[in-house]
């Protein structure tokens, strides 16, 4: 267990727990608030104090692992900026225990509505981010359908597992929407 900090914020207690809550949902076992207070070395308290719910922590700790994995590139092209993107993006989905968290996310989500909305939170968030990625070459009207086309790739490859996730795909992935996009 940590030493007591009292109520001000412990940025290290709060990283801890972010990670436990990331490592604990690449397992098949169901995530409680014990499990990633005792993985994190805090008490519950703790957790509490930061977040609302299980749910808010796992979906700040699924959101910061995204954000750091694909942070919005500037490249100065579509294309680039695009493959970048979707290649970082594809990478860190594509390996363990970032494919085990988003299927068991998935799966939660299909059970519970409560989980259904943090997914849904989350996928807001990738898609802000490439909606904000692409909206400087693509137009408004075309946006939304171009980031459908990008994260369903990805989410109908991780669901079935028929192909891989990885680098060479969203390279393939990128020049074929851009390419689409460039001649609409």
């Amino acid at each position: 267990m940590r030493a007591h900090t009292g109520r001000r914020r412990n940025d290290a207690a709060r990283r801890a727990i972010l990670e436990a809550a990331a490592k604990l949902l690449a397992c098949a076992d169901p995530v409680t608030i014990d499990a990633i207070a005792a993985e994190a070395g805090v008490g519950r308290q703790t957790i509490y104090r930061w977040w609302p719910s299980k749910g808010a922590v796992l979906l700040e700790a699924m959101s910061e692992l995204a954000r750091q994995a694909a942070p919005r590139p500037d490249t100065g092209s579509l294309e680039g900026d695009l493959t970048a993107f979707l290649t970082a993006t594809f990478r860190a989905a594509g390996t363990e225990p970032n494919t085990a968290v988003l299927r068991t996310a998935m799966a939660e989500a299909l059970r519970d509505e409560h989980a259904a909305e943090l997914l849904r939170e989350f996928t807001a968030g990738r898609r802000e981010e490439l909606s904000a990625v692409l909206a400087p070459w693509v137009p408004a009207a075309e946006l939304d359908l171009a980031v459908d086309q990008a994260f369903g790739v990805l989410w109908y490859r991780l669901l079935l597992g028929h192909a891989p996730v990885d680098r060479s795909t969203a390279r393939s992935l990128a020049a074929l929407l851009v390419r689409q996009l460039q001649s609409a």
